[in-house]
């Protein structure tokens, strides 16, 4: 799968809003965003009239990046919530919300989505005591996600064992001392934090 390699922050800069991909650098002064809100590019701070496919565009954009996913797999998730029962868009940002990399950075476990993801790749996590090291695995409720036990004495986790359990979305819990969580129920549209026009995005596909 392709990974974009350039400058994250230059995503936020595009999007005019933070997208938190640097984990906790995002909460602080340094970072670029608060310097240079302005879109990357010598016309940047230009305005500009964008027109409504425009605006659809970039919330496309929005959203895969803040997940991390690609153009043919976030197309995938659209048409797979297209299919389900109930609102398309709301069905596509739960499933985007129960990947596994994302279900771990919930959790707390990584700072960012990237760093989770990674985590994952490296087969750190157990679903239900099994293996799973892919990503975009689709957690369901009632799974238990563990690390595993030979990872515990990892020093990263280690820190945390200790930290004190955050607040987390509802439909998760997460035990910091046992490395150990597990998806209460699946998220609803309530439950997802991110400042997201889904409804844009499913104009878009629809066309």
């Amino acid at each position: 799968m392709a990974t974009y390699r350039e400058a994250k922050c230059r995503l936020c800069r595009r999007e005019g809003g933070k997208l938190f991909l640097k984990g906790d650098k995002c909460y602080t002064g340094k970072c670029p965003f608060e310097r240079r809100p302005a879109a990357p590019g010598q016309h940047g701070a230009a305005r500009k009239k964008v027109s409504e496919y425009g605006q659809q565009l970039r919330e496309k954009q929005k959203v895969k990046r803040i997940y991390g996913v690609q153009e043919g797999q976030f197309r995938s998730y659209y048409e797979q919530a297209d299919r389900m029962k109930g609102i398309t868009g709301e069905n596509m940002l739960s499933l985007l919300e129960r990947r596994l990399d994302n279900v771990i950075f919930r959790m707390g476990i990584g700072s960012s989505r990237a760093q989770a993801r990674q985590l994952v790749n490296h087969g750190h996590f157990l679903v239900n005591g099994r293996k799973v090291n892919i990503p975009s695995y689709i957690v369901k409720a009632g799974d238990i996600i563990a690390v595993k036990e030979s990872k515990t004495n990892n020093k990263f986790f280690e820190e945390i064992k200790t930290m004190k359990a955050g607040t987390m979305p509802k439909w998760l819990e997460f035990d910091p001392a046992k490395l150990e969580g597990k998806i209460i129920a699946l998220p609803a549209r309530d439950d997802i934090d991110s400042q997201i026009s889904e409804h844009m995005i499913v104009e878009l596909y629809s066309k």
